[in-house]
């Protein structure tokens, strides 16, 4: 058995750099495992400064100096999260009180509806089932209504968190954005400077975690918005909150859209009941899906790596379960990671063959 696992030690972790990876992966995974609350708003601002270096680039083009760049994109960055807190966030608060004071009814309404299944289907559903649905259905509403109406009172430390990070996220944006390349200078000073399998891994996954985050963001705001705009023209009730559900339901691939829709097409349903203003609602609904997977997704992540579906659900399930919405919304480019570094790694065949078989991607300008 011991001559076994030598040999598979010696097949796959002969080379110094391949054991390096191993240790900085480690070292990676314990640290934002054990501190990703508190690395919450780093990652928000890594996200953000992924987002401005299009516009940092754009202005550095026109001929204005880095500093003037910086200048104007915190700016800009500044002014959409006032706009935000101005408009959007107390909106989306008065659609949530609204619809925790409208469950009780819709409790009421869904269970006279449910309680007329077991008369018409007698063999497939029967009373006793339709009150435990029931009464499991207004534990779980009753809880909801709760948390939303103690919200300010039970959660001031999470709200004088969310105004902490109000403050650290753009200063974490501005030092990112202002000394990126020192930092990267930096960091390639503690490495080797003969690295070729983590110059193949970093110049592939820099531009597709860059690709992967302006993407996204933008898929959830166009989602997002086209959401908003239909469910107001169809007059249907808290078209805010429902559209902020489906434009993020776009970060879990497949899984978020598939849930978002119950709560989408119940509250048409209380509002209208059985109609064709609901059958609207649907029809809408699923053109803005279908539009999103069929047109939208292909021209964003045109250039991404392509993951087979199972890898990218199991990517969500893994990362999702190890560190919750950073996870989720990490999953495709983490599960490239793992593709980019199995790809890249040395192996006895490729080091004899020489170096041509490793090259170093040039990233797409």
């Amino acid at each position: 058995m011991i001559p076994i696992i030598r040999t598979w030690i010696d097949r796959y972790f002969h080379n110094e750099e391949a054991v390096l990876v191993v240790v900085l992966l480690a070292l990676s995974f314990v640290v934002i495992w054990s501190l990703g609350d508190v690395l919450g708003p780093v990652l928000a601002a890594i996200i953000i400064a992924f987002l401005m270096q299009g516009m940092m680039v754009s202005l550095k083009n026109k001929g204005l100096p880095h500093w003037s760049a910086v200048a104007v994109a915190i700016t800009f960055l500044i002014s959409v999260m006032v706009l935000a807190l101005v408009f959007i966030i107390p909106a989306l608060w008065e659609q949530a009180l609204s619809l925790s004071k409208e469950l009780p009814r819709m409790v009421t309404q869904g269970r006279d509806l449910l309680l007329h299944l077991p008369e018409s289907y007698p063999t497939f559903i029967t009373e006793g089932q339709v009150e435990q649905l029931i009464l499991h259905a207004s534990t779980r509403l009753a809880s909801f209504g709760q948390v939303v109406v103690s919200f300010s009172v039970a959660n001031l430390p999470v709200l004088l968190t969310g105004l902490l990070y109000m403050v650290l996220v753009p200063l974490l944006v501005f030092f990112f954005l202002k000394d990126s390349q020192s930092m990267l200078t930096w960091v390639g000073s503690l490495l080797p400077k003969e690295r070729p399998v983590m110059n193949k891994i970093f110049a592939e996954m820099n531009q597709q975690i860059a690709n992967y985050v302006r993407g996204k963001v933008i898929e959830i705001l166009v989602v997002g918005i086209v959401s908003y705009i239909s469910f107001t023209i169809l007059g249907l009730n808290y078209a805010v909150l429902l559209a902020l559900a489906v434009g993020l339901s776009v970060v879990i691939p497949y899984v978020g859209a598939v849930l978002v829709t119950i709560p989408v097409l119940l509250i048409g349903f209380f509002q209208w009941g059985w109609g064709y203003e609901l059958l609207y609602l649907t029809i809408v609904y699923f053109v803005i899906q279908g539009l999103d997977g069929n047109v939208l997704v292909p021209l964003l992540f045109s250039e991404a790596v392509k993951l087979h579906p199972v890898a990218i659900i199991l990517a969500v399930l893994i990362f999702g379960g190890l560190w919750g919405f950073w996870g989720v919304f990490f999953a495709i480019p983490l599960a490239t990671l793992v593709k980019a570094i199995i790809n890249a790694w040395p192996s006895p065949q490729s080091e004899r063959g020489g170096s041509s078989h490793v090259e170093i991607e040039k990233p797409v300008s």
